[in-house]
């Protein structure tokens, strides 16, 4: 190493991957404190000569003694503790991803340029000898052009709950395939995955991705696979390169030639492989990772993998997680544009980390923030407003500028009318900041609100309950209850198909448009006798278009 190495790293993160920079920055004399927030981590940090064990980030940023700065705490805390390192004139080298923002790690890559610091992403595989060497070989032109790149990161366990397979896996490769197709962000990205084991978790994912330059890639990361593989496969018009991580030294990078023949100069067909090992020192990646962090410090010289490739990299991974919770529609990633994606209208908004289910409709101007999750098959009218954290079940009919806060829950064949308000906050003031007190609202299944009317925080409308168009709803209102006036209050019960029902002379309602029977047992308690409230409707009901003033013309005797 040229520069010359002084004891002044300060590592912030001693679990399972910090404890193997503590060994990596130790031998190569760099080493000066490790810190941790969690006693039990740093006592099992191996005491070394020379190394501080702390517990507070602030005496490693605070120190004058440390210079640089190395993060390998969870990535939720990358953001704030880089920005904190930068801002205390230290050099950073923050592990993947870089932040979980892509506008707070173009803040991090701004700060390091604007005080000349060195800012740097620990995407390892750049760092591995032999994708080093197939760096080489491609921009040398010997795969002929480059069509196709897989990549799998396959495993059983290292569970996460902090944060997905996508954002735990797939970093590394993305980085790796952009360097190989020349760092060009890809113009389209498709993403699948399953939550099998922890819901809103995905743990398996496919991610595709189409570049300008006519590349295509896919990345196939799982940590729910028998058998571990770490495989990339480059594809050129003139040989294939593989990179199997899990082989022996000597056999991880295989090179094969000329493999298609052209039979009467237009059918392809397959030559036998002839595979070729590709002869690559033998080097510990994390040593080469941590040596070119200190060069790049010593020598003041942009690393491999520095802030701006970080953000690259973030790009791609938000473009990613946007298509998983379209449920793999297409997006452009230049600016995180979704593709004309089937029905949802170009003028809306999708939040990036906004769940969308299969079969939604979004018209005009309507806004899903951040957090929101859509079950399948919802409609949202025009200028509609979804909050953070607002779950929506299945088949939920928003109609125009209705807006749906924080704390809301709405479960399935929920009806809003146009323009009805639901609030979150009973006593708000513009002066008084009470976000994060918001009071939950729950609209429980087939419930209708009607036109104008105001629901306020802290109530819940019971399954099929129908609150009358401009009612004030100020209290829970009941199962089938029928809600009317300002303060709305009970006058009568609603069937399943939004019908009011009257009390025969044995107690049983019936509804006029199915026949089926509901009770009212115990007073201000009603069931229906003939319904598993529980279960869809049946089909031929579902589908029908019986209206209210249908069935009372029938009973009145008007029906022409």
């Amino acid at each position: 190493m040229s520069g010359g190495v002084t004891r002044d790293v300060g590592l912030i993160g001693a679990g399972r991957w910090g404890r193997n920079l503590v060994r990596v920055l130790h031998e190569l004399h760099a080493l000066h404190t490790v810190c941790d927030v969690d006693a039990g981590a740093l006592a099992a940090v191996p005491d070394r000569d020379g190394v501080a064990k702390v517990g507070a980030p602030g005496a490693v940023l605070e120190s004058p003694e440390v210079r640089k700065v190395v993060i390998a705490a969870p990535a939720a805390h990358h953001y704030r503790l880089a920005k904190a390192a930068l801002d205390a004139g230290k050099d950073v080298f923050v592990e993947k991803p870089i932040a979980l923002d892509v506008e707070e790690a173009e803040e991090l890559a701004a700060a390091a340029k604007e005080r000349g610091a060195i800012l740097m992403v620990g995407h390892l595989l750049q760092y591995h000898p032999c994708i080093r060497e197939a760096q080489r070989l491609v921009a040398g032109g010997e795969l002929g052009r480059l069509r196709y790149v897989t990549s799998n990161r396959l495993n059983l366990g290292r569970f996460r709950q902090e944060e997905n397979v996508l954002w735990s896996f797939a970093p590394h490769d993305l980085s790796v395939i952009l360097s190989l197709v020349g760092d060009a962000l890809p113009t389209q990205v498709r993403c699948l995955g399953e939550a099998m084991l922890r819901p809103g978790v995905p743990d398996t994912t496919l991610t595709t991705m189409a570049f300008a330059s006519g590349v295509r890639a896919h990345v196939y990361v799982s940590w729910l696979n028998p058998f571990k593989e770490q495989k990339l496969t480059l594809v050129g018009s003139d040989g294939m390169l593989v990179f199997d991580d899990t082989r022996a030294w000597g056999e991880k990078l295989m090179f094969t030639r000329d493999y298609v023949a052209w039979a009467e100069g237009s059918i392809p067909t397959p030559r036998p492989v002839n595979v070729q090992y590709v002869e690559v020192p033998e080097q510990e990646p994390l040593r080469q990772e941590c040596e070119h962090f200190l060069e790049c410090c010593a020598e003041r010289r942009r690393p491999r993998t520095d802030g701006e490739e970080g953000v690259r990299v973030l790009r791609v991974l938000r473009a990613a997680q946007r298509s998983l919770g379209l449920d793999g529609q297409e997006v452009a990633e230049a600016g995180g544009a979704v593709r004309r994606r089937r029905g949802v209208h170009p003028t809306a908004v999708i939040d990036d980390e906004a769940v969308i289910g299969p079969g939604c409709r979004i018209w005009h101007f309507t806004h899903v923030m951040n957090g929101a999750e859509l079950g399948p098959d919802c409609n949202l009218g025009q200028n509609v407003v979804v909050g953070p954290g607002v779950r929506l079940g299945r088949n939920v009919k928003v109609q125009n500028n209705v807006s749906i806060y924080s704390g809301t829950t709405i479960e399935d064949d929920v009806f809003l009318g146009p323009s009805c308000v639901l609030t979150n906050v009973s006593n708000p003031r513009s002066q008084v900041n009470r976000r994060g007190l918001y009071e939950p609202t729950v609209i429980r299944r087939g419930a209708t609100v009607g036109a104008n009317a105001t629901v306020v925080c802290g109530t819940t409308l019971g399954r099929y309950c129908f609150v009358a168009a401009g009612a004030v709803v100020t209290r829970d209102v009941p199962d089938y209850g029928l809600a009317v006036g300002s303060p709305a209050r009970r006058v009568g019960w609603m069937s399943r198909h939004g019908h009011r029902l009257t009390p025969g002379a044995d107690g049983i309602m019936v509804c006029p448009e199915t026949g089926h029977r509901y009770r009212e047992t115990p007073p201000g308690v009603v069931r229906c006798l003939d319904l598993d409230e529980d279960a869809p409707l049946p089909e031929e009901l579902a589908t029908g278009s019986t209206s209210y003033r249908d069935v009372s013309a029938r009973r009145t005797g008007r029906e022409e």
